[in-house]
Formats: structure tokens, sequence, C-alpha cells
């Protein structure tokens, strides 16, 4: 079903891009559009995970170089059932974290030294986790190229202010005016395809997420952390990339740039609301199973005596 919605949302993408190479050149500007989506496409697919991994100036670390998140990351994979993706760290104080990549085999998951810096173990478990319910749910190949598709919407929108003049056939393109408003409403429109992925997938994210790692208060925790200092710390590297912006755990971005008025994730107290709500339930069906409503919930992967840090 990811891979028919992915398909659904490249054309709608393309069509999208095609309409404002449309506005912008007329015929001969909706074809060369055209041919640009779908090298875009092609590229995206095969290649978007590098794409964003090199804009985020993610460098990749094993188990030696970094062997907690390494061991982490090896042992929630195996919990979820899935193949072990490649770990990489951001050199970036906020806190966050995303996963990327076309399907399990191929994914990557990327944290900034921020969020090694600020959180538990058990809160950085929780986060993998999350993306791994990411990785899981295949949300990573839409959200992966709808990065890459969406900034060359934005991309070539802007080029619409070189070109605006040099169209006055009404048969050809809507000329100054037309070209006008698709430099304001085609990031608008990609950002509320990005918005509309990242609020009802995020909640389904985690919520495997919690199930993965078996305590749903490690995320809760995580993303009140994340989120107060996602308003404090700014993330430079994204607010270069706002297209990125939703393949992250919290939203990244200041919001002092009009790039920014689209919220693309839920609010987060809701997010934690309802992982602590899924606690209380766990641990209630937890404590039906042992005959004993006063039993706590069981261990993640490590049976909660893993020790924290060092981080690499």
């Amino acid at each position: 079903m990811n891979y028919v919605r992915t398909a659904i949302l490249l054309a709608g993408l393309t069509a999208l891009f095609m309409a404002v190479g449309y506005l912008i050149g007329g015929k001969s500007g909706m074809m060369i559009a055209f041919l640009v989506a779908a090298a875009t496409n092609l590229l995206s697919y095969w290649n978007a995970d590098k794409l964003v991994l090199s804009m985020q100036g993610a460098q990749e670390v094993d188990a030696g170089t970094a062997p907690e998140l390494h061991a982490i990351v090896r042992d929630l994979a195996q919990n979820a059932g899935l193949p072990m993706p490649r770990v990489y760290i951001m050199d970036n104080p906020q806190p966050n974290a995303f996963a990327t990549g076309r399907n399990p085999q191929h994914a990557a998951v990327a944290v900034t030294t921020g969020l090694l810096q600020a959180l538990s173990h058990e809160e950085v478990a929780g986060v993998l986790a999350h993306e791994l319910g990411h990785v899981k749910n295949h949300d990573t190949l839409t959200m992966t190229i709808t990065a890459t598709i969406a900034g060359a919407i934005s991309m070539l929108a802007q080029f619409g202010l070189f070109f605006s003049g040099g169209n006055r056939d009404n048969n050809q393109g809507l000329g100054l005016i037309g070209t006008l408003l698709m430099v304001i409403l085609a990031p608008m429109a990609a950002m509320i395809v990005q918005m509309a992925i990242s609020r009802t997938r995020e909640y389904a994210a985690d919520r495997l997420g919690a199930e993965i790692s078996g305590h749903p208060e490690w995320l809760a925790s995580a993303l009140g952390k994340i989120e107060e200092a996602a308003h404090a710390i700014p993330n430079e590297t994204a607010e270069r990339n706002p297209a990125t912006a939703h393949l992250f755990i919290v939203n990244p971005l200041s919001g002092a740039r009009m790039d920014n008025l689209f919220a693309t994730h839920p609010a987060t107290e809701n997010r934690i609301a309802a992982l602590m709500e899924l606690a209380h339930q766990m641990s209630r069906l937890h404590g039906r199973d042992r005959g004993s409503s006063d039993q706590p919930a069981p261990a993640g992967p490590w049976g909660g005596s893993r020790p924290r840090g060092p981080w690499g």
C-alpha cells in the first residue's frame, strides 16, 4: 500500500512540477519540466537517501567508532525483525534524528550530536525505535522522495522570477501574475504534501516504535526534551534545506522564515499524551497477563540494565 501511495505522490508532484513549468514557459516549459521531473523521480528513488544524508552533513559510523549507538540500533533492529540499517551521526547541536532509505534493506538512521548529549540511553533508544518504526512501515521511501521533489519544485518556482517577463502570449502561459502566484503557491503546495505525510505517519511510527522498545515512556520523555531544545537551538542545516524538515522526529525549523509557516508534525504534546496512554494500556495488559496489576511492564531489548553512554 505504501508503494501505491508513493506512486500517487510522485504522479501528483510531477503534475505540479509540469504546471509550474507551463506557467513559466508554456508548452515547451511544461515538456522541459516533465523531463526534469522524470529524471528527478529516478534520482529520488535510487539516491534520495544519499542526497538527504549529504545535505545534513551526516557521517556514517560503525561498531568501532560509535559502539554504544551502534549497539542500540542493532538490538532494536533485531527486536523489530529488520535488517541492520546504516548508522549516521550529524554534527549538529540540536537534538534530532531521522530515518531514510527506499526500503528496509537499504535503510539508514541518523542522529545529531546534540541528541546524544542531551538524552539518556533509554531516551535515545526510544527515538531510534521510532525511526525504525518508519523503516518497518516503509515510510522512508515516500518521505525521502517527497523531500527531494518538494525541494526541486521550490527551486523551479523561483526560476519564474527570472523568466516572468519573457512570455507574453496568454496561450503559452499566464505571464507575470501567474508566475508570481506559482512562485508563492508551488512551495506552499509542496509543504502541504509534506504536512499530510508527516502528521498521519508520526503517530503510527510513535506507536510502533514504542512496541519495538517495549517502553512508550522512553520516547515520550525524549520528545519533550527534543521539542524544548528545538525552540532554543537553531538547526542551520535544516534551515537551509526546509524541504527536509518532515523527515525529522520533531520539526527542526525555527519558524522564522516563510518556508516554515506550515507545521510538518503533529503537536508534540499530543504525541506525548498518546504515548503515555499507550504506556498505561501496556502496563495494564502485562499486569493481567502476569496475574497482578502491580507488575511492571517488561523491559526493552536490554532488560533495563544496559549502561548509559559513552556514545562514540
